[in-house]
């Protein structure tokens, strides 16, 4: 693996937590479908990184337009 490969493994791996830690403070009903999709992401992450990074990102716009849960003051 090139090290300019790594570079875009950790940025998309960046990505994938932060959608991450979006799902988990939804509201439930919107929570199980988004965690769905986060999942079928995650999968493709491992055979095509680059689809993968695309479908991120539109899920990650689509979370701008789902309003969030409350926050957990745990940070769990």
């Amino acid at each position: 693996m090139a090290a300019d490969d790594r570079l875009e493994d950790d940025e998309l791996a960046r990505r994938l937590r932060e959608a991450h830690r979006r799902v988990r403070v939804l509201p439930p009903a919107e929570k199980a479908r988004c965690a769905r999709r986060y999942l079928a992401i995650c999968d493709l992450a491992k055979r095509d990184p680059e689809r993968a990074a695309a479908r991120l990102e539109a899920f990650l716009t689509s979370l701008d337009d789902t309003p969030r849960g409350k926050e957990n003051p745990l940070g769990n």
